[in-house]
């Protein structure tokens, strides 16, 4: 049985301004007040999951237990067919300590010229959220949109990959979409519906 979460502070297990940004978008109209954990000044724990969703539990259970508010994380990233799923759960790190995805998404080009001029240019988001409370309770939902990848890079809303992702069904990439475009059908959406439906 899911619980419900009552209207109110929620805190979001994230330093990335971006991502932040766009969950306290999506949750704007369910009475929530989001406070990221950068501004919470809470630590990132480590993310030593082998899958998504694990990655996405540990930091929300480490958010929730230290600041004694709900906390929900989400771990995402873009995995490519032709590199074996690669970066995955890697996604955030290919970006270096800087978090420059410019060098992270040229790692991606370059990876794909060294399989070929043949390789396969389709790949996925995944996106998994977890919702902790600080006695430890914990829901987890994982959602994906499926893609092709281009080169150069296009584009300047969004953020991370947006750039060279193109959704499937359209001809122009995340970070040229209007952002409700975007939200209309990105993986954090598709997994958004579904926390939505359970906890509110």
């Amino acid at each position: 049985m899911s619980r419900k979460l009552s209207p109110g502070r929620l805190v979001i297990a994230s330093h990335n301004a971006g991502k932040v940004r766009e969950i306290a978008e999506l949750l704007g109209p369910h009475g929530m007040e989001p406070v990221s954990a950068g501004a919470l000044g809470l630590p990132e724990p480590e993310e030593t999951g082998t899958t998504f969703i694990a990655n996405a539990e540990l930091k929300a259970l480490a958010s929730a237990t230290a600041s004694g508010l709900p906390a929900l994380a989400d771990d995402s990233g873009l995995c490519v067919s032709a590199l074996g799923g690669d970066p995955g759960i890697y996604s955030a790190r290919w970006a270096g300590e800087t978090k420059d995805f410019s060098l992270a998404m040229a790692k991606i080009h370059q990876a794909l010229e060294a399989v070929g001029p043949d390789a396969p240019r389709d790949a996925h988001f995944i996106c998994a959220l977890s919702l902790a409370w600080p006695d430890g309770h914990v829901e987890s939902f994982e959602g994906r949109v499926d893609g092709s990848l281009v080169w150069p890079p296009r584009g300047e809303k969004g953020f991370g990959y947006d750039p060279i992702f193109v959704p499937q069904g359209h001809a122009i990439t995340f970070a040229e979409m209007d952002p409700a475009a975007k939200h209309a059908m990105s993986h954090r959406a598709d997994a958004f519906r579904q926390l939505v439906e359970a906890v509110f």
